[in-house]
């Protein structure tokens, strides 16, 4: 017997799917739970992560645009360099803020839609209630560690294919790395920063800016680093728990919140025999298919 949910062969003795842990018999979703669609929004959570992602990267390399900026106003005496310097990282922050918060918030919703489809599948266990795939992400030092468990839950549930759970782990880890780093990273430039005369004159003083942004890029390169592993990671998780989903949604009947008394038929698994309809007796008593 085959699994409906996995394609995988069952044994007869086992309770289970050993592959996808999916009741033996039970169908890839119950019909009775409403199952939301996350293909589109697990490509556009998957595009905002890779933009801010690169955003970032141009933010943290502003720096070398300013020190050349710097060292050309040293040679000049010119604070118009400087001015330069600092509209340059302001335009380079302005698009990554926006590609940011919008990264948020479709990752958010993504994680409350996955988590919220494991209810529908038979065999899942997930440890946390699908409030928390929301008020995890919400809640300080809670958000240090709840994101990573209900993910790591839904992901578990959903994919099968050997590494990608810890795939989850790398990109939390990468991505705590890069919260503490960045958190660092920018005290110490601001203290750099408020050490630097306000109105530099002389050419040591032009000099100074330059080397605290060189002191400043210096120090991105372990944000930028764990930056590119957790974005990386994370879109490529975010890709495989939908498309898994996805695949078993299809394979269970439509997407999306059912009606009140709506019934989805099972799937029909191969060498299943499908009753023909019936209808009431007939008058001499026989039943008529």
């Amino acid at each position: 017997m085959r699994c409906a949910t996995c394609d995988g062969e069952t044994s007869p003795r086992a309770s289970d799917c050993s592959t996808c842990g999916t009741p033996v018999g039970a169908p890839p979703v119950n019909p009775e739970v409403p199952i939301r669609s996350v293909r589109g929004i697990g490509l556009a959570a998957s595009v905002a992560v890779a933009a801010t992602t690169l955003c970032y990267l141009l933010v943290s390399l502003t720096a070398l645009v300013g020190r050349s900026m710097a060292e050309r106003a040293a040679r000049t005496e010119d604070q118009d360099m400087l001015l330069v310097a600092g509209f340059v990282e302001l335009a380079a922050s302005i698009p990554y803020l926006i590609a940011y918060l919008t990264a948020v918030v479709l990752v958010i919703v993504w994680t409350y839609r996955v988590r919220m489809n494991l209810d529908a599948f038979p065999g899942s266990a997930p440890g946390l209630g699908a409030g928390w795939a929301i008020g995890g992400w919400l809640v300080p030092l809670v958000n240090l560690v709840l994101p990573y468990r209900v993910v790591a839950d839904v992901t578990r549930a959903s994919v099968w294919r050997p590494g990608t759970g810890r795939l989850v782990g790398v990109w939390w880890a990468a991505w705590l790395v890069f919260l503490v780093s960045e958190w660092w990273t920018e005290r110490a430039s601001e203290r750099e920063f408020e050490q630097l005369p306000a109105y530099p004159t002389i050419r040591r003083e032009f000099l100074d800016y330059a080397d605290q942004y060189s002191a400043a890029l210096n120090r991105s390169i372990l944000p930028m680093v764990a930056c590119v592993v957790a974005g990386a990671t994370l879109v490529v998780v975010i890709r495989r728990v939908s498309a898994a989903q996805q695949a078993r949604i299809d394979r269970g009947g439509p997407a999306g919140p059912l009606a009140p008394g709506t019934v989805v038929p099972y799937p029909v698994t191969p060498g299943t025999t499908v009753p023909s309809p019936m209808t009431s007796p007939g008058a001499d008593g026989t039943i008529r298919a």
